[in-house]
């Protein structure tokens, strides 16, 4: 049985139309790094049950198990029973290394195989539940119905309505005395696949890139591998991710585990989809769960959830990042984003990297922020901190006043800011999303009002290079990226989960590759 460092294997469903095409994926699949295929009867257009089966068993380069999923389980097949339980005990004799069989039916099929059973070969028993996530109770005493059914190996399949209902199932595998596959289905249910070598999960499911999902929620092969080190992940390993709804898009995975495995910290980061953070941060309150980033549409709920939250933050509305402190579990709540926006104009000033002294480049400045939601906030905070004088401008002037009082500002409209000219050495930040793909063509001042500035940010980094980014330059004004703001919050946020300084080079790396 393949390597099991961390006690759980990965499984590549094959779920294509001809076994030609599964004895392909099969070879692939050793290739992509896989323990073991799953070989879907149900999904093929014609099967021949003692050819097909002897031509995908005999020469597998992978130990395969066999299922014949039928339509009343969520599967494809529509035929006749026997039928169908006679291919599974004629694979089972051709050398499969295990065979799947749903609860409903596990008690004849079990009856009829005993002491015919292979050495090596495991039977497993399945339940699958399309809706919903049951209760601890309920998943125990379905646990104890499928053993009794002469199950060697136990798997149930739930659905997730909500991220929280994974913890159940984590729960029941970490408590489960016979092997379990457990895992939870659907986009929420995504870290039962990920994090299943940490509770104790006998196997998980991956699909190649581009591949057929054979149940809702799969990550690829590769992803499980490469980009959350699965074979790393253990019983010790601290779980760290991105809150946020939606959160497939994002790109702190890539950037936190590259970090993590190029220093060699056993942790891994994953993605979050949360619906409401008060109840996931309650329901995943042990020290297991290490610390997250906290993205839209979070940051402010985020800040209500903390135990402790950094003053700026606190003055900011919003936290992007959340530790568990080790020596009492507390939530302690910070921001970031201020943090690695103020760095990088501050050394855009600067023209170099070089730290001349403590006061900031910043202090008794002009320093504009164009928009006044929560990253306008975060800004104006964080220059008014440094003892800059904090100018906000906005569409709605009235949003643009409020905030302005709040950090003891001045306010002006967006046509007020064309011929604004206070005085030379202005700082300029942009936080609305005005120039992001697809508007490439938007910016929200015009290039001639841009020579008032010394320095240009934009906190836009899709694409690279804005529109106001790029007139700023031909104006000959430094220029910031809103991709250098990205960075260095996720460096600091490095920081702040591990204790230990960031391997920069590595997450510039990984940001380049965007």
């Amino acid at each position: 049985m393949g390597s099991q460092s961390n006690g759980s294997l990965v499984c590549v469903p094959l779920v294509v139309k001809t076994v030609e095409e599964m004895k392909v994926e099969m070879v692939r699949a050793k290739a992509s790094g896989a323990d073991l295929v799953e070989i879907r009867i149900d999904h093929l257009t014609t099967f021949r049950p003692h050819e097909d089966l002897e031509f995908l068993l005999k020469s597998r380069p992978l130990p395969a198990l066999v299922t014949y999923r039928p339509k009343w389980e969520g599967g494809e097949y529509q035929g006749d029973e026997t039928t169908r339980l006679d291919a599974l005990r004629l694979a089972m004799e051709l050398g499969a290394d295990y065979v799947d069989v749903e609860l409903q039916v596990a008690c004849e099929f079990a009856d009829s195989i005993a002491g015919k059973k292979p050495e090596g070969f495991k039977l497993v028993v399945s339940s699958h539940n399309y809706q919903v996530t049951p209760s601890i109770e309920q998943l125990g005493n379905l646990v104890a119905t499928i053993q009794a059914s002469g199950a060697d190996i136990v798997k149930i399949a739930c659905t997730a309505q909500d991220i929280t209902d994974v913890a159940r199932m984590f729960h029941v595998i970490a408590h489960c005395q016979v092997p379990m596959i457990g895992l939870v289905m659907s986009e929420r249910g995504l870290i039962s696949r990920l994090l299943c070598s940490k509770f104790g999960s006998y196997l998980t499911f991956g699909i190649f890139d581009g591949g057929k999902v054979s149940a809702p929620g799969q990550p690829t092969v590769s992803d499980l591998l490469d980009l959350y080190n699965f074979r790393n992940v253990g019983v010790d390993t601290k779980i760290f991710g991105i809150i946020g709804k939606p959160v497939g898009h994002s790109k702190s995975p890539a950037l936190h585990n590259a970090a993590f495995q190029s220093i060699g910290f056993d942790g891994v980061y994953v993605p979050l989809l949360v619906d409401d953070i008060a109840s996931f941060l309650r329901v995943y309150s042990s020290p297991d769960f290490a610390g997250f980033s906290v993205t839209i549409p979070h940051k402010e709920s985020a800040l209500k959830c903390c135990d402790e939250v950094d003053p700026i933050a606190k003055s900011i509305g919003a936290v992007n990042t959340i530790i568990k402190r080790k020596t009492d579990g507390k939530l302690i709540g910070y921001n970031t984003d201020y943090i690695g926006a103020i760095s990088a104009i501050e050394d855009g000033i600067r023209g170099s990297k070089m730290n001349n002294g403590s006061i900031s480049p910043l202090a008794g400045k002009f320093f504009v922020v164009i928009g006044a939601g929560g990253a306008g906030k975060a800004l104006a905070y964080g220059a008014k901190e440094k003892g800059a004088k904090v100018i906000i401008a906005n569409r709605t002037y009235e949003r643009a006043r409020a905030l302005a009082e709040l950090v003891g500002g001045e306010a002006l409209s967006l046509t007020e800011l064309e011929t604004f000219k206070s005085e030379t050495g202005m700082v300029l930040a942009n936080t609305t999303s005005m120039g992001m793909q697809p508007n490439f063509d938007e910016t929200p001042l015009s290039k001639h009002a841009l020579g008032s500035y010394d320095v240009v940010f934009d906190a836009v980094y899709t694409p690279k290079v804005t529109r106001l980014l790029r007139e700023a330059k031909e104006c000959g004004v430094t220029t910031v990226s809103g991709l250098e703001m990205f960075v260095r919050q996720a460096l600091k946020q490095f920081e702040l989960f591990t204790g230990l300084p960031a391997p920069e080079g590595i997450i510039r790396e990984r940001v380049s590759r965007m």
